[in-house]
């Protein structure tokens, strides 16, 4: 187990939100303290940083952005066991695959929190607490 907690993407999207400082100064906080992220975390800011930003980032700054930042906290990569485990998760808990596959990350990176914004508050799962640091 790790006390660096685990990462949704939602947290790291609002370190960017201009529209929510609350929410901005909340994840900017989080971003400047041990934390750690899977692939898929990669993956879903790019997307977002990319094309759903009011202000989309230059695609050179969103690969300084990932290489200084989120690649050094990147704990977990795919697997099938990892996928194996999102699919038992999700039908657990009805949470959707995506959510799951989170989750299953959170798990396998030792992470004793997730922060996310999407998931029910408090809930815990085996050693896992879901946590919303913007309640």
């Amino acid at each position: 187990m790790t006390d660096k907690p685990f990462l949704d993407t939602n947290v790291i999207v609002y370190a960017f939100d201009r529209n929510d400082r609350r929410k901005s100064a909340v994840a900017n906080r989080i971003l400047d303290s041990e934390w750690q992220i899977s692939w898929q975390v990669v993956q879903e800011f790019s997307h977002v940083a990319l094309h759903r930003f009011a202000t989309p980032m230059r695609p050179e700054d969103l690969a300084e952005f990932i290489e200084l930042l989120l690649w050094p906290r990147c704990t977990v990569l795919p697997s099938v066991d990892l996928y194996r485990e999102a699919v038992a998760i999700s039908r657990t808990t009805q949470y959707r695959f995506y959510d799951s596959l989170i989750i299953a990350a959170a798990i396998a990176s030792g992470a004793t929190r997730i922060f996310t914004e999407d998931l029910q508050h408090h809930r815990v799962l085996g050693d896992l607490r879901i946590e919303n640091p913007f309640v």
